[in-house]
């Protein structure tokens, strides 16, 4: 049967923009996070530990794969074949901070700086070795106090990304890290928080800051001890769903 003029242009104008399509389907390449915890924060909350419950939140992400690693895992978790393929890392660590090699942490601020992979640390990660590395400080708070404060979380950054959808909330117990925290001055404190001690007095603390380092944003988000269920909460969930998104390379 033959093909009119008319049929044959348009089969051709719709071959051509299947062909775009696919084309752009190829290009695009699928991202990845990494998230990383150090074994040590297993518990009714949290039975795959802390980075399980972090990965859990990021399912919603499109066109991300998430996966998970640790310090017990073969090359502590991160073989060369992983970390260069990861476009973000988010790290939660706590007991183990000086069990984690310097060869991993060198390469880890390497991807950073020079690689643009996005880096995020969480909680107790203040102390760890790439967090330090990455911004040149010691990461201390003045101090901590396990006391089960109340903490509410202040969006004061309500225009960045990793602030999108999120409103202000509470937090029900936590662990009160007192300022000042001893890191370079920030780009941005996306969040900040209130804690409301036993006693009824308030303390004042930053609890989202970013930096660029490099070629690579960093994020540091003090929510989130072990003891606590904060990781489970649907606005830490989130934040740190925004988080990725605003660390990778763009």
């Amino acid at each position: 049967m033959g093909v009119t003029r008319r049929e044959a242009v348009a089969l051709g104008a719709a071959l051509a923009g299947a062909a775009a399509l696919g084309t752009g389907a190829e290009a695009a390449r699928r991202r990845r996070v990494v998230v990383w915890a150090e074994g040590t924060a297993k518990s009714d909350f949290y039975p795959r530990d802390v980075n399980g419950a972090i990965a859990d939140g990021l399912k919603p992400l499109r066109g991300w794969d998430v996966v998970t690693a640790g310090i017990d895992d073969p090359e502590q978790g991160l073989p060369d074949s992983l970390l260069n393929s990861a476009d973000v890392l988010i790290w939660w660590g706590h007991k183990r901070h000086g069990d984690v090699s310097d060869a991993l942490v060198e390469r880890i601020v390497r991807r950073v700086q020079k690689d643009g992979m996005g880096f995020i640390a969480t909680h107790s990660s203040h102390f760890a070795k790439p967090f330090q590395k990455v911004l040149g400080a010691s990461g201390a708070w003045s101090n901590y106090d396990g006391d089960g404060s109340k903490l509410e979380v202040i969006v004061t950054a309500p225009k960045h990304p990793i602030a999108r959808g999120v409103r202000n909330f509470v937090c029900p117990h936590t662990e009160r890290y007192c300022e000042p925290f001893q890191v370079p001055a920030p780009e941005a404190v996306v969040f900040d928080g209130i804690f409301t001690r036993p006693d009824g007095t308030t303390e004042h603390s930053r609890h989202g800051l970013t930096w660029t380092r490099g070629k690579g944003r960093v994020f540091y988000f003090q929510v989130g001890h072990e003891e606590y269920p904060m990781y489970l909460q649907p606005e830490v969930q989130r934040i740190f769903r925004n988080a990725v998104e605003w660390a990778a390379p763009k």
